[in-house]
């Protein structure tokens, strides 16, 4: 009653049904623009907050569709996230933001408060496989797109990148440069695309040399200095670097600074996603570009693609090809 009451507020004030002030709440696409902004100054001005929990609990749904991401601190799955939240406010909706932290038990924990929010789709990149409580989203019809990850137990629409290709590469760029002693600093073995990039380096390198693969525990910027640590401690010769993504690569290039060795006269360093921080590091780092937030607009066109036609939607999948983009961390400046 207390929300209803306050609609009827919102009406008399902005000099409008309560129809229209539920269609701004609703179907914003149903009410024209000067009307829209006449009834949010009015809830403004009355202190009116909707009460969404009660909404979503009479529709059965909400306005909120979710987003799931293996590291919320990684400026990839931000960039990603930006993409998908402009296609969701053309719509109307929401984009309700959650960190996995690489962590199973953790991504259960979120994808089960989903549910509860009763979100109308969902955008996820899984820690590992999909995890079972997916099943539970499509029986209450509640769309799942994958986002930098292809589905392997479940049919679904999703959103890639060819980390095989933009591995391959990676290493076709360091053996052109003349490396070959080279090392692959990857990640968690259960996050797919770090095999898929490590897949392409070798097939890059193959005749050439055998990579030296260390693995860091996660892929962050701590990781990948103590990953390099260690790689500098077992094969002091090597003279190229190519990381699962530039958090690691930034890490690496930081203790090869420290340690006094020359980039990348002495040692070349590649990168993956080419974030913003990697054109601006001190050695600007070559990297393999992914459309970011390409990825993340694609994969909310295809959630209200899937959500518009119901019963009768196709599954499909999305691809990207990566791009090399060279900098001074594999080519020293003129």
């Amino acid at each position: 009653m207390a929300e209803t009451r306050g609609i009827k507020d919102v009406a008399q004030r902005a000099g409008v049904s309560v129809g229209t002030v539920s269609n701004v709440l609703n179907h914003p696409d149903r009410v024209n623009a000067d009307t829209a902004r006449r009834v949010r100054r009015a809830m403004r001005d009355i202190g009116y907050v909707r009460n969404e929990a009660a909404r979503a609990l009479r529709a059965g749904t909400s306005h909120v569709i979710g987003l799931a991401v293996l590291d919320a601190g990684n400026p990839f799955f931000m960039d990603v996230a930006a993409g998908a939240e402009a296609v969701a406010d053309d719509h109307g909706l929401t984009i309700a933001l959650v960190n996995s932290g690489d962590d199973p038990d953790r991504e259960q924990r979120h994808l089960e408060a989903m549910l509860e929010l009763r979100v109308q789709g969902l955008l996820m990149s899984p820690v590992g496989r999909e995890p079972d409580i997916l099943t539970r989203f499509r029986g209450l019809g509640i769309p799942v797109i994958f986002v930098d990850r292809r589905p392997t137990a479940m049919d679904a629409c999703a959103v890639v990148v060819d980390d095989v290709a933009g591995g391959r590469s990676a290493g076709d760029h360091l053996v052109a440069t003349g490396r070959s002693r080279i090392a692959y600093l990857g990640g968690p073995s259960q996050i797919t695309q770090v095999a898929d990039r490590l897949e392409g380096l070798r097939l890059a390198v193959a005749g050439v040399c055998d990579p030296i693969v260390v693995t860091a525990d996660k892929l962050a910027l701590d990781a990948g200095a103590e990953a390099a640590t260690r790689l500098l401690d077992d094969a002091p010769d090597v003279d190229a670097v190519f990381a699962a993504n530039d958090l690691i690569a930034l890490g690496a290039l930081r203790i090869l600074i420290r340690e006094g060795i020359r980039v990348p006269e002495q040692v070349a360093v590649v990168g993956y996603d080419d974030i913003a921080f990697a054109g601006g590091a001190a050695i600007p780092l070559t990297s393999v570009r992914q459309p970011r937030e390409a990825l993340g607009r694609a994969a909310a066109e295809l959630l209200f693609d899937e959500m518009g036609e119901g019963p009768q939607h196709s599954h499909r999948t999305v691809e990207f090809t990566p791009e090399l983009v060279v900098r001074e961390s594999t080519v020293p400046p003129a």
